[in-house]
């Protein structure tokens, strides 16, 4: 009875990875929301080309990389994510299936997202250089903090799994 008890036990937590999976679908709606920003954004931008300043136009670029950078993070979270905690996904060798696809671990997919975030703020910091007449200094110095946390966080981070890494397995 009581092994019984046990395997019940353990298949039911084993299964309850399961319920991981309605997180990644949310995340392919967010795919999806984001593909609806960037086509916006880039629909907006076209028939104003010739009228907005160069400056403009950089900013408008500028908002579709860190579009196009979230969704990449998307992206990564959902494939990392579900073939880490969930299941494998069976692509059954195609040819399109990303190098990475299967390979990034736990610790991975936290460097690349972080990785991503900086990328993101550095665009943002740039967005907010290039139109440095709309912000406030103080405004400007908390963008730069920002940013710097998030690349010291980067750094350490990696160090935390450099050292890890150099650790004994139990």
């Amino acid at each position: 009875m009581a092994k019984w008890l046990e395997h019940t036990l353990e298949m039911t937590i084993f299964h309850s990875r399961w319920l991981l999976a309605p997180f990644y679908i949310g995340l392919i709606g967010g795919l999806i929301l984001l593909l609806v920003k960037f086509a916006q954004v880039f629909v907006h931008m076209v028939p104003n080309i010739f009228s907005i300043s160069e400056s403009e136009a950089v900013l408008e670029v500028l908002t579709l990389v860190d579009i196009s950078l979230a969704a990449n993070l998307v992206l990564m979270v959902m494939f990392a994510g579900y073939e880490n905690f969930v299941s494998k996904i069976n692509t059954d060798g195609h040819e399109d299936r990303p190098d990475w696809m299967g390979k990034i671990d736990y610790s991975g997919l936290k460097l690349k997202l972080l990785a991503s975030i900086v990328a993101i703020s550095a665009i943002q910091l740039l967005r907010a250089f290039i139109d440095v007449k709309d912000h406030t200094d103080s405004q400007l110095a908390w963008l730069v903090g920002i940013h710097l946390t998030f690349v010291v966080s980067g750094v350490l981070l990696a160090l935390m799994d450099r050292i890890t890494e150099g650790t004994a397995k139990h």
